[in-house]
This record gives structure tokens, sequence and C-alpha cells, in this order.
């Protein structure tokens, strides 16, 4: 058996009426921005907000009573444990998920929301996969792989065969990489309707296992990223075999890159999006020499982030923007200091956030604080305007590090 054009279309007429069809637009400002024409696909639209649930629906479907009766078990960084979740609890299938230890809370409580029994082990997917093999075995559970499944790759390769149907000509198709099965089932679809497609896959510099394949090179992986959904050290036999085939270049794309894309997704088309969600566009904007001038579809695969990870990559961009600074002034201890500076960055239309004294720092007086000020403003050219009266006036603010500054 092997995963073709016929057997996605035959998934994608399983999926109708279950799943969400979700819009595919192209994006103006982003257009603009990045000089190529940027087709945005919103999986994150989906009920499990991500395009996980596509795969899951079909494996689940295909199972026999006997199959349904004993149960399914998956391991997952939390999207595919939500598609699983949801359609299996829709189906009457009793559902495991393994999940690593590290997985984001919001995803965690919704798998369980969702009906499924959660298991937390290891500090990564292959760890979580090696513990849900085991309980597979000693719970004769059938064991749902996340990507290393036909009708896995299948089911995911449906998100292909709906760009293409709202815009059959599409340049290349830039997708990121877990496990591999997003980008294997869409290479399938895509380079069947349209040969001439160029398939571009996203990995994170902290996990850049296909990267270092397409380039005959050892890969040296983080521990951490922003992008959990795609934190995959190895991909599966199947998947490697079609991406190897049909997949023209892997890109890599840093964690500050991702929160740039997340931001500009929120600021932009008012959309959220995970980290795996934005790689692509991170790729883009990272890459703009590859993709100009060309129409450019993308998968915003995922929109299950933290809300509070997504409060704090937000107030980081606005840092990187020079929109939020925080100056330190070593200043005389005594009345007055702080109402000085104050008056400065107010009269220059700056907003104070927040005041600190630090009085115990050795580096400096007993007689004198080191006070921060953490100030908004309306852009970079702003800040300077800041710094400049600041200065000015005689102070001499230290802006502290950031890479923003």
């Amino acid at each position: 058996m092997s995963v073709t054009l016929e057997k996605i279309r035959a998934a994608a007429t399983l999926l109708a009426g279950h799943i969400v069809r979700t819009p595919c637009r192209k994006s103006e400002t982003l257009s603009a921005m990045t000089g190529a024409e940027v087709y945005l696909k919103f999986e994150n639209q989906q009920f499990t907000a991500s395009f996980k649930e596509r795969g899951a629906l079909v494996k689940l479907s295909r199972l026999d009573a006997e199959q349904r009766r004993r149960g399914v078990i998956a391991m997952s960084a939390g999207n595919h444990a939500q598609g699983v979740a949801h359609h299996a609890t829709r189906l009457g299938i009793p559902a495991t998920i393994v999940m690593p230890l590290n997985t984001p809370f919001n995803k965690v409580q919704q798998t369980r929301l969702l009906g499924a029994r959660v298991i937390l082990h290891g500090q990564h997917l292959t760890e979580a996969g090696q513990h849900a093999q085991h309980l597979a075995e000693s719970e004769n559970l059938v064991f749902v792989h996340p990507y290393d499944d036909e009708d896995i790759i299948a089911g995911q390769g449906t998100v292909a065969l709906e760009m293409l149907e709202d815009f059959p000509d599409l340049d290349c198709l830039c997708v990121p990489i877990g496990g591999g099965g997003l980008l294997a089932g869409m290479a399938i679809a895509a380079k069947a309707l349209r040969p001439q497609i160029e398939l571009i896959g996203v990995q994170t510099e902290a996990f850049p296992g296909m990267y270092a394949e397409f380039h005959g090179t050892q890969a040296n992986f983080g521990t951490q990223t922003i992008a959990e959904g795609i934190a995959v050290r190895s991909i599966s036999a199947l998947t490697r075999q079609i991406i190897l085939e049909h997949v023209r270049e892997i890109l890599l794309v840093s964690d500050a890159d991702i929160e740039n894309a997340i931001s500009l997704l929120v600021a932009i088309e008012k959309t959220v999006a995970e980290g795996a969600g934005a790689a692509g566009l991170a790729a883009v904007i990272a890459h703009p020499e590859r993709f100009r001038g060309r129409k450019v579809g993308l998968v915003i695969c995922g929109g299950n982030i933290d809300t509070r990870l997504l409060g704090l990559v937000l107030q980081r961009q606005l840092v990187r923007e020079r929109k939020l600074v925080t100056w330190r002034f070593e200043s005389a201890d005594q009345p007055g200091a702080l109402a000085r500076i104050a008056t400065i960055i107010g009269a220059v239309g700056g907003n104070i956030l927040d005041v600190t004294h630090h009085r115990l720092f050795l580096d400096i007086s007993a007689k004198a604080t080191d006070m921060d000020f953490t100030v908004e403003t309306r852009d970079a050219e702003h800040t300077q305007q800041l710094e400049d009266a600041l200065r000015e006036a005689g102070l001499k603010p230290r802006r502290l590090s950031s890479s923003g500054s």
C-alpha cells in the first residue's frame, strides 16, 4: 500500500461534513511586506485549532469494530492528541494520549476536556512515543501514530487539495516539518495536481533533523523551542521517503523569526498561530530572496498557543520594534531624582510603565541608586527622541540588553 492522489481524494470524501473546510486567502499586507504573493490556509480554524484532526479522523474511521472496542493510544505534543481525543470521543472509541512533560498546559487541559486519558511522560516526543508503544502492547490498544501511517498522511494531504482548488496556480508550498506527515501528504497531492509546484519544508534551528539529512551534515539538537509542535528529532522512514522524493529544499528558522511571525499574524491577519503554525511565514520573512515574486502557499497549521506565552511573545515583539524600552539611570538617592527623569520622559510623550530602584548593587555608592524605567513609546524613532532628550538634560540612560537595541 502507498499514499496516492486517489487515496487522498478518498480521505477528503470521508472528511466532508466532519471537519471545517478552512479558508485560504491572499494576504495583501504580508505580500507587500515580503515581496511574494502570500496565501494563507487557516487550519487554526478547525474545531481543535489544528490540521491534525484530518489524519486522526481518517485513521479512526477505518478501524474495525474490534479495534474500536479495544481503544486507541497516541503520543503527541498536543495537536494530534486533541484531534484523536475529539474524534475518538465522537465515534465512541476510548482514547489514551501520552504527552511530553513540557507540553503547554492549555494543550494538556484541552485534551482531557475532549475526553481522553492523558499521561505525561518523557522530555520530548521520542520518549513519549516509546512509552505509548509500551502501553499499547501491555493494554492491547491500537496505536495511532501522528505521522508514520498512510491513513494519517492521506488525511493531511487534503490540505493541499483544498489550497490548489482555491488557488490552482500556486508556485510553491512552504510547510513546517515535525514528523513530516503534513508535508508528505501535501507533497503527494500537490505534485500530482501541479507537477511544477515546489515543496519547501521548514524546521527550527533547535530541531534540524531533516535539514541536516538534506545537507549531509550531523544535526545538533537543542532542548527548547517555541514551536514544540515540530520539535521532533527524527521523522519516520515513510515520511522521509516521500519528502526526499518530492521536496526541493528545507529551510531553518530561529525562535526569534517565529516570534516575529506570530506577532505579525496577530497584528495583520488578526489570527492566532502557535509556533509551528507560524513557521512557514517565518521562513518567507527570514529568506525573502527564496520567495520574492512567487505565489507562496502557507499553512497556519495550528493555533494552540498558551495565552501566557502569546502575551509574552507580543511584549517581546514590542521590545524588538523598540516600542518598549528599559533604561537604567545611576542617580544620587535623594528626593526629586525620580521626578526629574519622569518629567523629561512625560514631556517627550513616553508612557512610564514601571520604575524599579536598586539600592543594594555593590558597584554603586551607598548614597546612590540605580533606577530602571520601563517606557512605552510610539516607535523606534520616538525611542531615540526620548533618549536624546534625556542625554541633553545631562542624564546618562543605559538601555538594558535586549534584541531590540
